[in-house]
């Protein structure tokens, strides 16, 4: 169907705008977070025991991957390790070490075996956004990953998890993990 000329510029300048809104549309950034409670504080929630639980679905949603994560938070100062053992259903186990540094003001910097550099994490109310590169083992070859993570504290006891995973700017898909702490 062919429409008027004056048609085909009114669906042009209205397909324009909303493509002009949906440019405009910002990411979240922790600070739109700093109202919300309770407050998150990495030396407070990661001391001590924990267990998450989480998922790893690729870019159409579909679970590829499960897994159990206990962890062990320790604290001295400004400085953290948080050790994690990883069990996936599959019965394949990996380990991960991670050490912080509470740089103060909501700020923190993480670093661990396979993640290339550091870990940047920035803080404010409830939720704390992390970004960082990790050198994935994917069938015997390393292969260098993004990660957008953001935690969430739900609780006292529990925080959840979101985090995206991509290569080159392309979306490859999200872990999503639910902390408890005993």
């Amino acid at each position: 169907m062919n429409l008027p000329i004056p048609s085909r510029r009114r669906a042009l300048a209205g397909l324009a705008a909303a493509l002009a809104l949906t440019a405009c549309a910002s990411t979240p950034t922790p600070s739109d977070y700093s109202r919300e409670t309770p407050k998150l504080d990495l030396r407070t929630y990661f001391n001590g025991p924990l267990t998450a639980h989480g998922i790893f679905t690729d870019r159409g949603g579909k679970v590829v991957r499960r897994f159990t994560v206990k962890m062990t938070g320790t604290w001295n100062g400004s400085q953290g390790v948080l050790d994690e053992d990883f069990t996936y259903s599959d019965g394949k186990k990996e380990k991960r070490v991670w050490r912080l540094t509470d740089l103060g003001g909501g700020r923190y910097i993480g670093r661990a075996d396979d993640v290339v550099g550091e870990a940047v994490g920035v803080a404010a109310g409830n939720a704390l956004n992390w970004r960082y590169t990790l050198a994935l083992n994917v069938d015997g070859r390393t292969i260098e990953v993004q990660f957008d993570d953001w935690m969430y504290l739900m609780d006292e006891r529990v925080m959840l998890n979101k985090a995206a995973m991509s290569k080159f700017g392309i979306y490859l898909g999200e872990v999503t993990l639910a902390f408890n702490k005993p």
